[in-house]
Order: C-alpha cells, then structure tokens, then sequence
C-alpha cells in the first residue's frame, strides 16, 4: 500500500482519519507494553504508537523496531492525550495509533546516533549515506537546492538558456575508457572528458 501523507503533513483536522505512512525509525520508547516510535521522513516526525490492547500483534512486531528500520504503518490519527502534546514538532498534536506494521529493511545499529552534533567527521564521512540523513544536513541540501532554483529562475525569467558543455579535466582512469583529448598548448599532453557527473 502507498503511503498517504508525508509524516510532517499529519494535522488536528485529519484525526480519525486512516493513514499510511512510510518512513525511517528514529526512536524508540518503551512504556509498560505500548510502545512508541518516531517515524522520520524528509518531510518530519509523526509519533507511532503501538497499543497491544488495540492490536496485540502489531504491537508484539513492534518490539523488533529498531533505530533507522524501515517501514510502513497503518493506524488512525488520533488526538494526544492532555499534557503530551509536543510543541517542538509540527505534527505535535497528534498521533497514530498503528494498526499495521510491515517492516521494509531492518537496519543494523547506526555506528553514531542521527540527531546529535559533535560526531567525529572521519566517522561521518566514512558513513556518508547516513549522515546525509541528519537534519542539518537534509537542511543544507534543501538550501542549496532552494539557491540553484533561485537563480535558474531568475535568469530564465531574463531569457538565458543554461547550457551544460563538456568540461576538460586531468586523466582520472578508474577502470572505464577514456575520451581523450589532445592538448594544443602543451604537446603530447592530453586531457580527458569526466566520467562521473
């Protein structure tokens, strides 16, 4: 089943309503048998609560949850109770009382927690995949998305064509052929067309 709302996009007008979501574990709580997930997508943060009294086998799936699984929820949206409505997330008024649960990949424990800062850059780069999924790094993409947008606009808006031209670079033989080119200043040198992107 797709997903029908991002998990930021989750709202007080869309309680009782049934939803599909779909997206990254980022935490997980134990509280006497109910447990309670923080689903993350690049949109936001929707908490999931897994209730064995409203279904006991989602609810016993649910223990195997853990940091940056993937998967996919079913449940209602539901109001939270009095005194545990979080004003720091956008979808801090609600939550979704999961009726389903299918696990999309299992993940091995992250080498470093998403959410903090000061994490050691060798081990973030080492891990690149996952830092990119941190949010000050999905932020710094946004923006420079948001940047590049802001000047394509404006300067088609002023009629200019972008044109992307092939670009000369040194020989950097990585297992595939090269397109060489020869180099007219300096004979017997040759430069080389990129092979990556």
């Amino acid at each position: 089943m797709k997903r029908t709302h991002s998990c930021g996009a989750l709202r007080m007008g869309q309680a009782g309503q049934e939803v599909h979501l779909a997206g990254w574990v980022s935490g997980r709580r134990d509280h006497g048998g109910v447990i309670f997930i923080d689903l993350r997508d690049r949109e936001g943060v929707t908490q999931i609560v897994f209730n064995p009294a409203l279904a006991p086998e989602v609810s016993t799936s649910a223990h195997a949850l853990r940091s940056e699984f993937v998967v996919h929820i079913t449940g209602k949206v539901s109001p939270r109770p009095e005194g545990t409505k979080n004003t720091t997330l956008a979808t801090g008024e609600i939550e979704v009382l999961a009726s389903g649960l299918q696990v999309l990949n299992p993940s091995e424990t992250p080498p470093f927690p998403l959410d903090e800062e000061g994490v050691n850059e060798d081990l973030r780069l080492r891990y690149r995949y996952l830092d990119l999924r941190r949010p000050a790094m999905a932020e710094a993409l946004r923006a420079r998305h948001r940047a590049a947008l802001a000047v394509r606009r404006y300067m088609d808006e002023r009629g200019f064509y972008e044109i992307e031209t092939p670009v000369l670079f040194k020989s950097t033989p990585e297992g595939a052929r090269e397109y060489l080119v020869p180099s007219r200043l300096n004979p017997g040198k040759f430069y080389a067309l990129p092979q990556s992107p």
